[in-house]
């Protein structure tokens, strides 16, 4: 099932995706938000609870919001991708592969959906791109194992952890040049597991304005995604409606000799398959 946030006449809602349409199940389930239908005993049910409904709306037509608008947590995972640290390494960073998963948190005011803008802030020209698999979290917990850890899985999307390099680098913590606003495009919806035959082998593209840049797969994750959720809850209370970015694979702007990146004007777009595309095109703050 694919599910997700959008705008119905400036009201913020949720729903589900059937054929070319998608059910208004915010004026029909007393759930106000995805988050809080993730978090209920519905979820659970819900191809019964999605056998009642019909289409109210054209996919088409629809205004999304990022998947999740107000995650309570965004936990973004830092070379996470064997393809990504060897690319690094080649450009002269001294790297090590680490025995615990380097995070930072993004803040959801940072987020934008599906063909929303990315924002490039007026104190800034480094403007990059990192596609991401999301992995979005149904059942809270702490300390969850690595066995249960798909247990706590509420679905799948694609995040764009896109970066100010510059402000990256401004100290070891990288979180403020991750964090500013309209740079985390999130969407186009969420995926449920069952529609995902094996999120450890999943294709990953992203495009330049139609030029490929990224192109790996989620094989290459160093810290796998039941690693990545028992290590967060040893943190946090993992709580239904966090996300969890896993990480980019190789293909960066800043690598490249000279660094490319992007412009307004510029479209990005990152393409996972048995998920879809999040496209999102560049403006100047």
């Amino acid at each position: 099932m694919k599910l997700l946030s959008f705008l119905n006449n400036g009201r913020e809602t949720w729903g589900a995706i059937v054929g070319d349409g998608v059910v208004d199940l915010g004026s029909k389930l007393p759930h106000a938000t995805l988050h809080d239908f993730i978090a209920s005993g519905d979820f659970e049910k819900r191809d019964s609870v999605m056998a009642r409904h019909k289409p109210d709306l054209k996919l088409a037509d629809i205004n999304y919001l990022p998947v999740i608008p107000r995650p309570e947590k965004i936990v973004c995972a830092v070379r996470n991708y064997l393809d990504h640290h060897h690319e690094a390494v080649a450009f002269g960073m001294q790297r090590e592969i680490t025995a615990f998963p380097p995070i930072f948190l993004r803040v959801w005011r940072s987020q934008v959906a599906h063909n929303a803008p990315v924002i490039r802030p007026k104190v800034s020209d480094n403007l990059d791109w990192e596609g991401e698999l999301a992995v979005v979290i149904g059942k809270g917990g702490r300390h969850i194992s690595q066995a249960d850890a798909w247990n706590h899985v509420a679905g799948y999307s694609i995040y764009n952890d896109v970066s100010v390099r510059d402000w990256q680098r401004h100290a070891q913590q990288i979180a403020s040049g991750k964090n500013f606003v309209g740079t985390g495009p999130f969407g186009p919806w969420l995926v449920t597991p069952d529609e995902i035959a094996d999120p450890t082998n999943l294709k990953l593209e992203t495009r330049v304005n139609g030029e490929t840049v990224q192109s790996s797969n989620t094989s290459m994750l160093i810290f796998s995604i039941p690693r990545l959720i028992e290590y967060s809850s040893t943190i946090f209370d993992l709580v239904p409606g966090d996300v969890i970015a896993t990480g980019t694979p190789a293909g960066v702007g800043f690598t490249r000799k000279p660094p490319i990146f992007l412009q307004p004007g510029d479209v990005v777009e990152v393409e996972i398959e048995q998920i879809g595309v999040l496209r999102n095109p560049v403006v100047d703050e």
